[in-house]
């Protein structure tokens, strides 16, 4: 027989990889406990049940709980899952879990892999342990987890370990919110009641349930794993507390979209294979602005369900990262003079029939609606826009907002010139009749033409109008979206309502009723709209004129969850109680108090055992130097630029050993009052403008001392080479 010609090396490994690569579409959503896998698995009956208490919101019973948990349980084993956990949110900011064995006893040496409805509906992890602000005390440990059906329970992997998820609210013995999926469902009802209320004002009948969906572009920087382990302020804060920038940073411009390394495409590769197995619609990714920065966009989803994917997009870029020997860095503002991280969260409202209510239709009365939505959310802005900064107030996100990167303190909306130009019509009155005809002269009936380019984008507006939803560019890149969408959700019910009642006041034609309402509110929301540079001082100047709110920094943006206004609102809708709502402002106050700490005790450890013992030795080496160069020619050789740089770096090492004692001072002083508010405002005022002087002071040091005997590895290592 002839011999089969032996294949070349380059075919063979074609060949491995051609076996290998298998379609996305052919495993998306493998590991999820999804609507496919739930037809597959369940009876008919219970599938039906199942769908029912999901769409309509209603209570599962427990025989049916039985059949689905079973069916969940004999999934999850295919899958080779072990174990079951409910996954929560509670006000860690991060995603908890507690795992349990399916197997039970059922007598000596024999066991059998169990899971009830019951297991599945409710569990009990500790409750004293979390966060609580007040709500629990520490010997009141009771707390449970509530299965939410409308978000897929998912397979976790870690290393041989595999665990069935199971997305849960988390709540109090007593029934209080000690997480942020609770009152992110209730503001989904809230905002779903009140907008089926208006539609039906409209005439629009045909709409069963409204829902909000997000989008978060999730920014994120990668590092070399050998790096981030040799920076402690890295490992136990995320943020590098000192580092002189790099002499080339992103002002080349050369940074974003451009060519992604192949290490870095391998491991954005892995992560989305990781992402679209749980289902997870990670859509684009690209380089981002600052080198070492990238960003990862997923679809469009309901507001829950997105809500879950982000958390579970950032613990992926985690774990991910470690199999690259890469550390992924979450934090706002990882590395200093270039750009930080933020997670712009985009919002719109939907119906039940695949209509965004936030985007212009075919018709004069599709466009009416449009504009009552757009407008009532224009207005719960401009009501609201101190509880909205507030949502996004961290220790972390003050580092970045109004750092010419990202939007200010300060809160307004952009809606380009088209849509200013319409709403200037109509406040001026130029709709007088509301006929179609008089609507077509307006312009509104054109707008579908020009929906997604009606004018250019505003890149320094915090709340942007971007063709069919508003984009909220002021999220922090390590911060859950789930607070934020609850804010938006709640504050935009009540300016529905608020529209609803005004509208239902008048007599006579509808559309002149909505047109004499809008006029009237457009008037009043003006000061809120900005079409121009957020990032400029007159901006500043002119935002004061207006009235609107700049609060700078957390301590004092927090304040607005506790006025009168903020309480009775969340109240109102039922999404916190008052009791809750000031539990979440003593939360955010103590995780604030706690970051600024935290970075505290760490810039103590590094001046103290590896900066000053450095400029010491390097010090030390130069005064030798010096000398032994006196010594052997004389003191006239000694040139004075060689004592000018030792009397610096003796300078600065006074100054850093001063400043930094000074730091410890000020903050046991923080540490003898009691009340949060006022020890956080007095660490942010004087602690951290001392922390700034002292990074300043080392920053400089750091160009003085020879580079092999400078402790922690530098920004230009860190961000260039990968």
């Amino acid at each position: 027989m002839k011999k089969a010609k032996p294949i070349t090396a380059a075919e063979r490994n074609y060949i491995i990889e051609k076996e290998k690569f298998v379609p996305v579409s052919e495993y998306y959503g493998e590991d999820t406990f999804n609507n496919k896998v739930m037809k597959e698995k369940l009876p008919k009956d219970t599938y039906k049940k199942l769908m029912e208490a999901i769409n309509e919101d209603k209570t599962l019973d427990i025989a049916t709980a039985d059949l689905v948990a079973h069916a969940m349980k004999e999934w999850a084993l295919e899958k080779g899952a072990t174990h079951f956990a409910h996954w929560f949110q509670p006000m860690t900011g991060i995603t908890a879990e507690k795992h349990d064995a399916f197997v039970d006893p059922v007598g000596i040496g024999e066991v059998m892999e169990k899971f009830s409805g019951k297991q599945l509906v409710q569990g009990e992890p500790d409750a004293s342990s979390f966060p609580s602000g007040g709500i629990r005390a520490t010997f009141e440990a009771r707390g449970y987890t509530a299965w939410d059906m409308s978000s897929p329970a998912f397979i976790r992997r870690n290393g041989i370990s595999t665990t069935l998820c199971i997305p849960t609210a988390f709540i109090s013995f007593t029934g209080e919110a000690l997480d942020k999926k609770t009152p992110l469902l209730r503001s989904n009802k809230a905002v779903n009641k009140s907008a089926l209320n208006i539609l039906k004002i409209l005439g629009n009948k045909n709409v069963k349930k409204v829902y909000a969906n997000l989008g978060p572009e999730q920014e994120y920087f990668l590092i070399d794993m050998d790096y981030f382990f040799k920076r402690q302020d890295l490992v136990l804060g995320g943020r590098a507390i000192v580092g002189a920038p790099p002499a080339k940073g992103q002002e080349l411009e050369d940074q974003y979209f451009g060519s992604i390394k192949e290490r870095i495409s391998s491991y954005m590769h892995d992560v989305e294979e990781e992402l679209f197995k749980l289902g997870v619609p990670a859509k684009t990714r690209h380089n981002e602005v600052a080198p070492s920065q990238f960003e990862i966009a997923p679809v469009y989803e309901e507001a829950n369900l997105a809500v879950d994917h982000n958390q579970i997009v950032m613990d992926t870029l985690k774990s991910v990262a470690k199999k690259h020997n890469l550390a992924c860095l979450l934090h706002e503002k990882p590395f200093a003079k270039i750009n930080g991280s933020g997670k712009h969260v985009n919002w719109s409202l939907a119906d039940n029939n695949g209509n965004n209510l936030l985007n212009p239709g075919k018709t004069p009365h599709d466009n009416i609606q449009f504009l009552v939505f757009l407008i009532a959310t224009v207005r719960a802005v401009y009501k609201n826009a101190d509880i909205l900064r507030a949502s996004v107030a961290t220790y972390a996100n003050d580092h970045r907002l109004g750092a010419n990167e990202a939007p200010p303190a300060i809160i307004s909306v952009f809606l380009g010139d088209q849509l200013s130009g319409i709403l200037a019509n109509i406040e001026k009155g130029i709709v007088t009749k509301a006929t179609n005809a008089e609507i077509i002269d307006l312009g509104i009936s054109s707008l579908p033409i020009v929906s997604k380019d009606n004018s250019d984008r505003n890149r320094t507006s915090p709340f942007a109008f971007t063709g069919n939803k508003f984009e909220f560019r002021a999220v922090g890149s390590s911060q859950s979206i789930s607070f934020p969408a609850t804010v938006l959700n709640t504050i935009v019910a009540e300016s529905l309502d608020y529209l609803a009642e005004k509208i239902k006041s008048k007599t006579g034609n509808i559309n002149q009723s909505v047109f004499e309402v809008l006029k009237k509110e457009i008037t009043e929301i003006k000061p809120i709209l900005f079409n121009g540079d957020n990032y400029t001082k007159e901006w500043e100047n002119e935002a004061e004129k207006r009235g609107l709110p700049n609060d700078k920094t957390t301590p004092v943006a927090l304040k607005a969850f506790v006025t009168d206004k903020a309480l009775n609102l969340f109240e109102k809708y039922s999404v916190l109680s008052k009791v809750e709502l000031k539990s979440r402002y003593l939360i955010y106050l103590e995780k604030y108090i706690k970051d600024l700490e935290i970075e505290v005790k760490c810039l103590n450890n590094i001046c103290m055992n590896q900066v000053i013992p450095a400029a010491v030795a390097y010090q030390k080496l130069l005064a030798k130097t010096i000398n032994e160069t006196k010594n052997a020619l004389g003191s006239s050789a000694v040139l004075s630029s060689e004592l000018e740089i030792l009397k610096k770096m003796v300078d600065l090492i006074n100054k850093i050993y001063s400043t930094n004692k000074d730091i410890l001072t000020k903050v046991d002083a923080a540490n003898g009052v009691h009340d949060e508010q006022r020890k956080a405002e007095m660490l942010c005022s004087k602690v951290k403008t001392s922390m700034n002087e002292l990074r300043d002071c080392v920053d400089e040091l750091e160009g003085l001392v020879d580079e092999d005997m400078w402790p922690m590895p530098k920004f230009w290592e860190m961000l260039f080479i990968s």
